[in-house]
């Protein structure tokens, strides 16, 4: 069973589509967690809970009181009915016994859907719930078909029989099958809660301020959940637990007491907020202050329009009309004819006080001294990121999906550039366009960094765009394929200037 392998979006509105996840997991009699924290979950992100239960309990804040297991064959026949439904993914929470194990390691053998694991082996207040029978069962016959494992630091021990770096645990269960590992940071001290996550060719950790709170009753039921919906909700699974991890943030915030008594997390919507700090292989080479802003100074307008252009002589053309931000994207040119043409473009922005950002060849930018260098995600792992922001040059990243955001956060770039929002045919893309809900979403979500929009920007969208707030839009062929490009521009730029005029900052 693998998980969707692709990005395929950076967001989705909830309200557009109601998925169903199959939750299979125990009633917890407070309501707490177990299903019922399933149900909240799912919904609150967009999602359909269909249930199955696998165990009736008693139990509240103070312990485990009973625990009843229901029988295999009815297990199976919830299974059932609940698979009509069509759900798009699996989670699975308590599972009572061996038996039920064996029965989902059978019914779920080449499973189509994503299965997410929360291996619940123990109760909040510390009562035991799997044997050693079952906890080996639960390994070796169920894991291998999981597409995301989400077990704290004592259920990772005790699945793997060894402590120590939650890395190591975190690979050693992707190697015993599951595609996806994340060991939760909750249960180890210190003032960030810091998950890690293991995938194909991945390894790296989501790290958010710790809350003092008492009310965390069900928090692993509501991560793993979480983690469900968003992947019923389309996402990939890296993207599927940045927003997982910032819904359960934010649903910790939202927690407070239930009958006087402690309560639980309180998930309420797609999150905006609360980004995790991104910590991989990129942390090693991260800049500590960031780099400066496009802002200020001798610019204190924002972007603006953008233009994506592959000589200098577009230059001469462009900032004439009023541009005060282009980017020199050439891909055909190498060695001197590419110097060359670089710093020519370099001279000709400064004769106009306007922002060059050279696309990828970030040394050759250092060395004419130019305004700024903006890089696609592919490029962050190769380049200097220090010896750019000593140089005082600015970052633009391209983004487009939860993890990519992340991963250019940590960084501090200069300004963000996120897309698609339209279709485009100047650059093959894997993601399904965002469209303006999409970059709205952004917008709200990243408020202390400039965006650009990218991608399928035209004069009959622009206006639209802009309405969002973005503080630039970046395009390409609505002025280089104009049979007047200045004529084009200084009209783009006329319909950006009532769209400013009507309201738009």
């Amino acid at each position: 069973m693998t998980a969707q392998s692709a990005s395929t979006h950076a967001y989705r509105d909830p309200a557009s589509d109601r998925p169903v996840v199959l939750c299979i997991g125990g009633s917890d009699s407070a309501g707490l967690a177990g299903l019922q924290m399933d149900s909240r979950c799912c919904e609150a992100l967009g999602a359909h809970a269909a249930t199955a239960v696998t165990a009736v309990t008693a139990q509240n804040n103070a312990g485990l009181y009973a625990l009843n297991p229901v029988p295999v064959d009815q297990l199976a026949a919830q299974i059932d009915a609940a698979m009509t439904l069509q759900p798009r993914v699996i989670k699975l929470g308590m599972l009572a016994n061996q038996d039920q194990i064996e029965l989902l390691a059978k019914t779920l053998a080449n499973s189509e859907q994503p299965i997410v694991l929360d291996p619940v082996l123990a109760t909040s207040s510390g009562a035991d719930i799997m044997d050693a029978n079952a906890i080996d069962a639960l390994l070796h016959r169920l894991l291998p078909q999981v597409s995301v494992v989400t077990p704290n630091a004592p259920e990772a021990e005790t699945l793997l029989r060894f402590a120590g770096d939650p890395r190591d645990q975190a690979r050693a269960l992707c190697d015993a099958g599951a595609e996806w590992t994340v060991v939760t940071g909750g249960h180890r001290e210190g003032a960030w809660v810091e998950d890690t996550c293991a995938g194909p060719n991945h390894l790296f950790s989501l790290a958010q301020p710790r809350i003092d709170t008492p009310h965390l009753r069900g928090t692993g039921c509501a991560y793993s959940s979480l983690i469900a919906a968003a992947l019923a909700l389309g996402h990939d699974p890296r993207d599927a637990l940045i927003i997982a991890r910032m819904a359960l943030q934010a649903s910790i915030l939202q927690a407070g007491p239930v009958g006087h008594d402690r309560g639980c997390p309180r998930p309420v919507a797609y999150p905006e907020q609360h980004w995790p700090r991104y910590c991989g292989p990129l942390a090693t080479s991260l800049p500590t202050d960031g780099f400066p802003p496009c802002t200020g100074g001798e610019h204190p307008e924002t972007l603006g329009l953008y233009p994506i252009v592959d000589r200098a002589d577009w230059l001469t053309r462009l900032l004439p009309q009023g541009i005060t931000t282009v980017q020199l994207r050439i891909k055909d040119l190498a060695g001197d004819d590419l110097r060359q043409e670089l710093t020519a473009a370099n001279a000709i922005a400064r004769a106009h006080n306007a922002r060059l950002f050279i696309n990828d060849h970030w040394q050759l930018a250092i060395e004419i001294g130019a305004y700024g260098v903006h890089l696609g995600q592919e490029d962050l792992a190769t380049a200097d990121l220090a010896a750019l922001q000593r140089a005082g040059l600015r970052l633009g990243i391209s983004n487009h999906c939860h993890y990519e955001l992340v991963r250019a956060l940590a960084l501090r770039p200069s300004y963000l550039a996120v897309g698609p929002v339209f279709a485009t045919t100047t650059k093959a893309m894997p993601w399904t366009p965002h469209d303006l809900s999409g970059l709205r979403h952004w917008q709200h979500s990243l408020t202390n960094y400039p965006l650009v929009a990218i991608a399928g920007m035209t004069s009959g969208n622009i206006a639209s765009v802009a309405a969002t707030g973005v503080s630039g839009i970046a395009l390409i062929t609505a002025i280089t394929q104009a049979v007047d490009p200045e004529a084009a521009t200084r009209e783009l730029l006329q319909i950006l200037r009532e769209a400013h005029k009507d309201g738009v900052h």
